[in-house]
């Protein structure tokens, strides 16, 4: 018999602080099986998506997952927070010196709203990027001379000059990027990745976040970018710190063994699955997942953070702020380790790219944080021969306006957001290098080959074997997935 008096377990069960948890976990509708690790190997509550397709979701995914051959094993993303201007690094368009300081045509701008910074500005000049462009690769891609070091594996990137987004300021757009939706709540798409293929490596996590900032002027990030939504939390992103232990709180105290902590973890297991039998609660699975993960990360993250070995010629490619915690370079180089040992999504967010004054300063302050790294990690992962299994992608939540915001000199100018279009790349992952879309001459509309976000995230899934259309979540009686309702795979960037 229960020694928990059964009055006790239904006043419990049925209280509503528990009602409400149960149901905003959706009750029978996530896919919880085996979050107990090893250890327990019990199953927990399934969703009936997962039911349906004769499984639960595990270390290895969801059943029937990979749909086919994925021609990706994991995915590096590199998120340049803010929004890059992608006429004056990829997008070249050289008529516009001729129209410096034009107020931009009516017929070019079309209606479109402006953010609350420029929508009291009475003329809109046209602002020519003050940067020189040369063509490189076997596709003749344009490359600001602010990217030398990434101008140089040209014939590594699929360019696309023709994305477009929904949103036109920084929260909503940066949240549409990560999860498909402009409204907050759902998850991100590295958690779609480890709940849909679940973790290779037992000794981290699936998905693991980097973030670093440059100079510039830098927008506030949300835990909610690399959150799970209401997938469970296990599927949420692991945020790495940039200074001291890479994972918080992750030592042991002074004092306690490792065979103590062992028996501490073992005992609050077996109290915490005495509490999961009481309240059915698949949070409760999900803990006793995560002090597991955790105890083997404890040995896991000292080596994954040790460079120490790392040898010279390698530290080279990466520029001389390998060396520092928590820049882009450190990241970059420690996204490659975390490639190495098979971790699903990697996504560093690099923030400092919101230039609305000032921008040839700040830009290029920022391509000096970032573009030989990129060029470095791109170069290490091809020599190691793992670029062809990892899907490298590179760019922010919209692009910059043709017009300047504010005073246009000779030499300065601003530039603001611009969800019209704006330019992507990708390496690696069995993606064709070129360059793909073409935007008008003031890198305004997009007059060839448009690219939705949508249609970024069902390639990024197809390139790792997965039907967008198929990696769905039951929540609230509807069936949930990161394209939503739409998304194509850009067919051009697949080969």
């Amino acid at each position: 018999m229960n020694n928990i008096p059964s009055i006790i377990q239904f006043q419990d069960a049925m209280n509503r602080r528990t009602f409400l948890r149960r149901s905003a976990a959706g009750i029978g509708a996530a896919a919880f099986a085996s979050l107990l690790g090893e250890s327990a190997g019990a199953a927990v509550l399934r969703s009936a998506s997962d039911i349906a397709a004769g499984g639960k979701a595990g270390a290895l995914g969801l059943p029937g997952l990979p749909n086919f051959v994925p021609r990706a094993k994991r995915v590096i993303f590199l998120f340049q927070a803010g929004g890059p201007s992608q006429m004056d690094t990829f997008d070249y368009k050289p008529r516009l010196e001729k129209l410096r300081g034009q107020d931009l045509p009516a017929s070019i701008r079309m209606g479109q709203r402006l953010t609350g910074m420029t929508s009291g500005q009475k003329a809109f000049p046209v602002a020519p990027s003050i940067f020189k462009f040369a063509q490189y690769g076997q596709s003749r891609a344009w490359i600001s001379e602010l990217l030398p070091h990434t101008a140089k594996l040209a014939d590594e990137l699929c360019i696309i000059r023709s994305m477009h987004t929904e949103a036109i300021n920084h929260d909503p757009a940066v949240t549409f990027l990560q999860t498909g939706s402009q409204i907050a709540g759902r998850p991100s798409i590295g958690s779609w990745f480890s709940y849909g293929l679940g973790s290779v490596n037992k000794d981290l996590p699936a998905y693991v976040v980097l973030i670093s900032r440059g100079k510039g002027a830098a927008q506030p990030l949300a835990d909610r970018d690399w959150g799970s939504g209401f997938l469970s939390t296990k599927y949420a992103g692991v945020k790495f710190e940039s200074s001291g232990s890479p994972v918080r709180y992750l030592q042991d105290p002074s004092g306690v063994s490792r065979p103590d902590r062992r028996q501490m973890l073992d005992e609050l297991g077996q109290l915490n699955e005495i509490r999961h039998d009481v309240m059915g609660d698949p949070e409760i699975s999900t803990r006793i997942a995560q002090y597991e993960l955790a105890f083997r990360m404890q040995a896991s993250v000292p080596d994954l953070a040790d460079i120490s070995k790392e040898s010279k010629s390698v530290l080279d490619l990466y520029g001389p702020d390998v060396h520092k915690p928590g820049t882009f370079a450190a990241n970059c180089l420690l996204a490659r380790r975390l490639a190495e040992r098979d971790v699903r999504f990697v996504q560093l967010f690099h923030m400092g790219w919101d230039q609305h004054g000032n921008l040839p300063e700040q830009i290029r302050g920022q391509c000096n944080d970032t573009d030989q790294p990129c060029a470095g990690l791109l170069t290490d992962l091809k020599q190691r021969g793992l670029l062809e299994d990892t899907l490298v992608v590179w760019g922010g939540e919209f692009g910059r306006t043709v017009y300047s915001q504010g005073t246009l000199t000779a030499t300065n100018y601003g530039r603001d957001h611009h969800p019209r279009c704006f330019t992507t790349w990708m390496a690696g992952g069995g993606i064709k290098p070129g360059v793909i879309g073409e935007t008008d001459d003031y890198s305004y509309n997009i007059i060839r080959d448009p690219v939705h976000i949508n249609d970024l995230h069902a390639t990024i899934l197809h390139q790792m074997g997965v039907d967008h259309t198929r990696l769905t979540y039951r929540f609230q009686g509807r069936y949930f997935r990161l394209t939503d309702v739409a998304g194509e795979v850009v067919r051009a960037a697949v080969g």
